[in-house]
């Protein structure tokens, strides 16, 4: 009963959305929205075509790849930078500016950088690095003080200041990080591949669109919903296990994977 309870919490404005858009759909054509059963087919004839890996594998393969490398860069770089009000006083404007740039205004410039067929992965790993970087920079700096002194009395070295100390304590900020870079990952995938890509979803998104093919525009769309879900939902599974030691994330963590 607790389980088909939740199940509705979490889903029951969802279906009554979908089936208000289709009643709307049906009582007035409208070409830009066609009916949720419309795009239900199309998506199954797309999703399960021989093609589709074509698409939905370069692509989110590039997502995860810069969302990756935008992760550990921006882990190893906060984590060094948090300790160092120094180095943060030099490089802060630095990234406030740099942060402040929207990064589809720099897909021109990632395009003659390093060319139309490869600027995808670049274009992921800028915008996706900034909320990594600076969570793990704010975590980095709200060790407790108390941590702080038993790790001077205890002699640690760097490494095991940072792995041992640091890192636990930001662990919490840098999964916040993650999650929110994982969606932008998700959004700069699909505009790079607007302009620049012989595949992927952004690609397969314009040829519907210029092909007046709205179901299959709406199936891709569909599409880029249900992966930003489940790679969110994964996610919030592997910081739960990585923060289990921690009962209030513990708590707020199963809260978020569970709709509560």
């Amino acid at each position: 009963m607790r389980t088909l309870s939740t199940f509705l919490q979490r889903w029951i404005v969802f279906v009554i959305a979908v089936g208000i858009w289709e009643a709307v759909t049906r009582a007035k054509a409208d070409p830009f929205f066609p009916p949720p059963s419309v795009i239900t087919k199309t998506a199954w004839d797309v999703w399960f075509s021989p093609a589709f890996g074509d698409h939905i594998v370069p692509g989110v393969g590039r997502m995860l790849v810069g969302w990756a490398l935008a992760g550990v860069i921006g882990v190893a770089l906060g984590l060094l930078l948090g300790r160092s009000r120094t180095a943060m006083g030099y490089l802060g404007p630095l990234f406030n500016f740099l942060r402040s740039i929207p990064p589809p205004l720099l897909v021109p410039f990632f395009i003659a950088t390093f060319g139309v067929m490869s600027m995808q992965l670049p274009t992921i790993v800028f915008g996706a690095i900034w909320p990594v970087l600076l969570n793990t920079v704010d975590g980095a700096r709200s060790v407790d003080a108390t941590k702080v002194e038993t790790a001077r009395a205890f002699r640690l070295s760097k490494a095991q200041w940072i792995l041992g100390v640091v890192l636990p304590s930001a662990a919490p900020k840098v999964f916040a990080g993650l999650r929110l870079s994982l969606s932008i990952s998700l959004i700069l995938m699909v505009i790079s591949e607007l302009v620049g890509s012989i595949n992927g979803i952004g690609n397969q998104l314009v040829r519907a669109q210029r092909d007046y093919d709205l179901p299959q525009m709406w199936s891709w769309i569909v599409l880029l919903g249900v992966l930003g879900y489940l790679f969110n939902t994964l996610l919030l599974m592997v910081e739960r296990r990585a923060l289990a030691w921690q009962p209030r994330h513990s708590a707020q963590a199963k809260s978020l994977a569970t709709g509560g």
